[in-house]
């Protein structure tokens, strides 16, 4: 066998051979280390990424208080606006604390099948406090989680604050701050946790098969629930419905401002849904994540088409609100399950859930149910529908899921009229008919939104089916 031998360059040639090799052997020497630290550091980037999703995916929830402030504001007549911002920013700041201080610990804690424990004060775990105090020996544990404790808190927080938003939006101008205010600690500190701990904290109805990817029903039937419940005991605002049985129409103030808050949660919406994928640790979890958020976009704006195509029909015109709730209510079915493969089933689920809020709106009217925003049939409804659609083809069973749309309303519903009762006789939870005339920014907050504008009175106010005859 001939060997093949390396020949050796003579002269400059040799020189500049010698050269290069001690050039490059030196380099081998400074990018070893480099290289032994890249291969340490893989292992790490798991936990990094997923950290980073949780965090950045929930800061586009949080965004959502955004839309829904803006929503809420464009949708009440002007006297009602600053009144709106007050709740909005407050509900956020009391779901964080409500959530941090007992919240977390009963939906997630040591769930058996019903509730978690009381883990007041819910922290960082004491691998990761050791870590940064300094112990480098710590950080293999905290690696092992799979992502830092606290970002995970973040990302379920921000959901809480969107079920108590929309509450917010159906009692619009005529339930009392400080009453909404204490519901929405207690909708925040317990009834959504012990929701979420028979689902996501993997209760009984977790272990029955119930499937909720996002939150159909966990987050919005949850606040649609409530909203109901507070809209029955509060009652509709004076003279949206007449004696003669003709309802005063109460477009909204602000009509940019509306589509503004709906682009919001929109873009939010894709945190919502493609943030609980709960990973981004690698290439099956990046293509989970970029369909969910297709599915997302897909959804509203079939949601949006066949609002538009049908509101004349159903509604009597072509009506611009309704269409605007069509994205919300497409985003809200396809949330249950945005994890589907085939997209074309998500424009179907969003679809139908834009047509379950358009009828969900005239069923509500005819029963005589106040809901400024419509949040409740493009919450609750459209996220029973949601839900349910999950039998499509994210696979759903029907049984386990009606069971637990059921479940969830009834105790939700529930313990949400009690609340509300319990505030009515301790404080009130409606305002005078003097202050609703006047507008709860003037009444409540001695600010108004827009003053520059006049107050006029509104006459129709004195034409309400509760009057005497």
């Amino acid at each position: 066998m001939i060997r093949h031998q390396v020949r050796r360059p003579r002269g400059l040639r040799a020189g500049m051979y010698v050269a290069i090799t001690a050039l490059l052997s030196s380099a081998g020497l400074l990018l070893a280390p480099a290289t032994l630290a890249a291969q340490d550091g893989a292992g790490d980037l798991g936990f990094v990424l997923n950290t980073y999703s949780f965090l950045v995916w929930g800061v586009l929830v949080m965004w959502m208080c955004a839309g829904f402030t803006m929503l809420e504001a464009g949708s009440v007549r002007s006297k009602n606006a600053s009144v709106i911002c007050m709740k909005n920013i407050g509900l956020y700041a009391i779901a964080g604390l409500a959530y941090y201080i007992i919240g977390y610990g009963i939906m997630y804690t040591d769930v058996g099948s019903v509730i978690g424990s009381l883990d007041f004060f819910y922290g960082p775990s004491a691998e990761e406090v050791a870590l940064l105090g300094g112990d480098q020996g710590a950080a293999a544990a905290v690696v092992e989680n799979g992502h830092a404790v606290m970002s995970d808190w973040f990302f379920q927080m921000v959901f809480v604050a969107t079920t108590a938003s929309i509450v917010s939006g159906a009692l619009a101008e005529r339930v009392k701050l400080w009453a909404f205010f204490a519901f929405t600690a207690v909708l925040t500190a317990f009834v959504y946790p012990i929701v979420g701990a028979w689902t996501w904290g993997e209760g009984w109805l977790y272990q029955m098969g119930f499937t909720d990817f996002a939150g159909s029903t966990i987050v919005h039937s949850t606040g649609g629930w409530a909203a109901l419940a507070g809209a029955l005991v509060v009652g509709p605002r004076w003279g949206k419905f007449r004696r003669d049985g003709s309802i005063k129409a109460t477009p909204p103030s602000n009509i940019p401002v509306v589509t503004l808050g709906v682009f919001i949660l929109w873009m939010g919406w894709f945190g919502f849904n493609g943030g609980s994928q709960l990973a981004l640790a690698g290439v099956a979890d990046a293509v989970a994540m970029s369909n969910i958020l297709v599915n997302t976009n897909l959804a509203a704006a079939a949601g949006v088409i066949t609002a538009l195509c049908t509101s004349r029909p159903i509604l009597g015109r072509v009506d611009l609100f309704a269409t605007l709730n069509g994205a919300i209510s497409g985003m809200v079915a396809i949330t249950a399950g945005p994890n589907i493969d085939n997209p074309l089933w998500a424009i179907l689920i969003g679809a139908v859930g834009s047509l379950v809020c358009m009828v969900g709106l005239k069923v509500l009217e005819a029963r005589r149910i106040d809901d400024v925003v419509g949040a409740v049939p493009a919450h609750l409804f459209a996220g029973i529908w949601g839900t349910l659609a999950t039998c499509i083809a994210a696979g759903g069973n029907f049984v386990t899921q009606l069971v637990g749309v059921l479940s969830v309303g009834a105790f939700a519903f529930s313990v949400s009229w009690i609340l509300w009762m319990v505030l009515d006789r301790v404080m009130g939870v409606r305002v005078s008919r003097s202050v609703e005339s006047i507008g709860q920014d003037a009444a409540e907050l001695g600010l108004d939104a827009y003053p520059e504008f006049v107050l006029m009175v509104d006459p129709d106010e004195d034409d309400d089916f509760r009057d005497a005859g």
